[in-house]
């Protein structure tokens, strides 16, 4: 494990425009600096790089990212890969450690087999050429010669030891440790694969790290995977997410479906935005991994009742990982249908229309806990609350699951409040101080809460101020409930985590695995079209916490004016008032007009 301390150090050390410029052509624009996205084809540049808060963005596909994302996006690298580039094309060294040893004694081991894989990958390509059988199926099947190569579709001799032909030495050991082949009785060696079409699996890098291979004609099984190993495990990786991963970022959504074919299928009607998992169901890694890449996953999956439980598992895989800035969408085919068997009968139109009518995730919940039951019926209703109770209990509290409380409320004919009180979740928003002790609470006003907003994007923009106003942070900020009060306590412990200040870059990364890392890019994107000035961003902050404290100030003047007095309330009120003239008077002073 790289220490977090270490990549900022090097991300303070490298400049983004030197990493990006060494790809893209770039030109000064004020500030920033401007070029034709590397990640999709485009005429007039909408991507821009900031020196001030090293961070890239590309306004036309949504790329964006630090230093370290750029070369993660770019060459297809794993983090710890991308973080050594840097680090050599900067001269230094990364840390070492035992730990760090034996990740490289796997990279070595995983390199070895990826190179292997794709040797085999190579010949079962060649050979498709002088199979007509295999190629009589795929034409057959729809597909076109310039289909097959993109995909890399190859043929598995159908002879025990076919391989031998591309691998002279047949009981190298890899060969077995990739799956290509396997050891009987007696130690006698035959290939894994024989008389299949092949498709090769692929990371995100473009290595081939596992095969599914499908019967041409009678058999069983129809299709073979490769088994787990060192580089493959079916459970967290996608088929055709690397010939996707361009389209994805240019269409700016993904479509998931069953299989290979359908993916392929799509592909060729002009869908290159669609991947499908290896055999198993959706799940929250998947998820996880395409939220990374889009804002928009849709599923769509067969029509029949597979795909219907299909789509029921991917939900319920989805509902753990969608943050308020997402979106999934649940397409469902008509009953025999899948998106290869529909493309091929009725061409792309009739695939387009289906997604035009896509479920949103909210109503395909409702739909999904609702089939079978008759919601006129209150023990039905009940049915219905307590099975959507777990899927709810997954999800972190925000408007998306209010949203689908309330959705839940109305099918069921039960109070929001509720159904609620019944599932036993934590309240989006708290009251206020004074609700809670019976009295009655002063109105809060919209600016607040964007005030709120204003200081997170600030912080974004300016993480050496978080030092500076860490007492401020930590009233306003550090024992809130709501989303904005953990996402500022967040990006406040990672940028005064490390010795120095850290940059808009640096911060990101410390912050990739958080739950809001989306929100915070989101932001981040939002703050490279204003002006980089520390100066007035520090005047604006001083601003909005004066604000934030004369409401809390007024808050509490409120309550307690409405009490019975005391001699310690009397007090209480003096020191208020005083306050609050004090905050009124700073904040009219000229220096300070600008907040207002």
């Amino acid at each position: 494990m790289i220490p977090q301390g270490f990549i900022q150090d090097l991300l303070a050390r490298v400049d983004i425009v030197d990493v990006v410029g060494r790809h893209v052509r770039l030109k000064k624009a004020g500030q920033n600096y401007l070029g034709l996205c590397p990640f999709h084809g485009e005429k007039t540049p909408s991507f821009t790089v900031s020196p001030s808060k090293q961070f890239f963005h590309c306004f036309g596909c949504g790329a964006h990212g630090s230093a370290v994302g750029f070369l993660m996006d770019l060459r297809g690298l794993a983090y710890v890969e991308a973080v050594r580039e840097l680090a050599q094309q900067a001269g230094i060294t990364v840390p070492e450690s035992s730990a760090d040893s034996a990740t490289q004694a796997r990279t070595s081991v995983t390199n070895a087999l990826v190179e292997v894989l794709q040797q085999a990958a190579d010949f079962y390509k060649r050979k498709l050429k002088s199979a007509p059988l295999a190629i009589d199926y795929l034409k057959g099947r729809g597909l076109t010669g310039q289909t097959a190569a993109r995909y890399g579709l190859g043929y598995s001799p159908d002879a025990w030891q076919g391989l031998r032909e591309a691998f002279p030495e047949y009981e190298d050991a890899r060969l077995v440790e990739a799956g290509l082949v396997l050891v009987g009785d007696e130690g006698k060696r035959y290939d894994r694969f024989r008389g299949r079409v092949m498709f090769p699996i692929r990371n995100r890098r473009g290595g081939v790290i596992g095969f599914g291979a499908r019967i041409i004609e009678s058999g069983e099984p129809k299709y073979l995977n490769s088994p787990e190993t060192p580089v493959f495990r079916k459970g967290l990786e996608l088929y055709g997410l690397f010939e996707a991963n361009e389209a994805i970022r240019r269409r700016r959504r993904v479509i998931v479906c069953e299989g290979y074919m359908d993916v392929i299928q799509l592909a060729q009607a002009g869908f290159d935005e669609s991947v499908a998992a290896l055999g198993t169901a959706i799940t929250s890694h998947h998820v996880s991994v395409l939220f990374r890449l889009t804002d928009h996953v849709i599923f769509a999956f067969d029509g029949d009742a597979a795909g219907r439980k299909a789509a029921r598992r991917a939900l319920e895989a989805t509902l753990p990982i969608i943050g308020e800035t997402k979106r999934a969408s649940f397409v469902l085919l008509p009953a025999s249908e899948d998106p290869d068997s529909l493309i091929k009968a009725h061409g792309a139109a009739a695939f387009e229309n289906e997604l035009a009518r896509a479920l949103p995730l909210s109503r395909w919940l409702v739909q999904a806990l609702s089939d079978g039951r008759d919601l006129k019926q209150a023990e039905d209703r009940a049915a219905l609350l307590a099975e959507a109770k777990p899927l709810l209990e997954t999800m972190s509290a925000g408007a998306l699951r209010l949203q689908l409380l309330q959705e839940l409320a109305q099918a069921s004919g039960t109070p929001a409040a509720d159904v609620e009180s019944y599932f036993g979740l934590k309240p989006w928003r708290r009251l206020p101080a004074g609700r809670q002790a019976g009295g009655r609470a002063p109105a809060r006003s919209a600016p607040v809460d964007d005030l709120r907003l204003q200081i997170l994007k600030r912080l974004l923009a300016f993480p050496s101020l978080a030092r500076e106003f860490n007492a401020q942070i930590a009233v306003e900020f550090l024992d809130g409930d709501e989303a904005i009060d953990h996402q500022v306590a967040e990006v406040w412990r990672a940028a005064t985590a490390g010795a120095g200040d850290a940059t808009t870059g640096a911060l990101i990364e410390a912050l990739g695995e958080s739950e809001h890392a989306g929100v915070f890019k989101e932001l981040v994107t939002q703050n490279l079209a204003l002006e980089d000035d520390l100066e007035a961003t520090r005047a604006d902050l001083s601003g909005a916490f004066a604000k934030l404290e004369l409401r809390r100030t007024q808050d509490e003047l409120a309550i307690l004016v409405q009490g019975t007095p005391t001699g310690e309330t009397l007090e209480r009120i003096r020191e208020l008032s005083e306050r609050q003239a004090r905050l009124k008077d700073g904040m009219a002073a000229p220096d300070a007009a600008h907040l207002r």
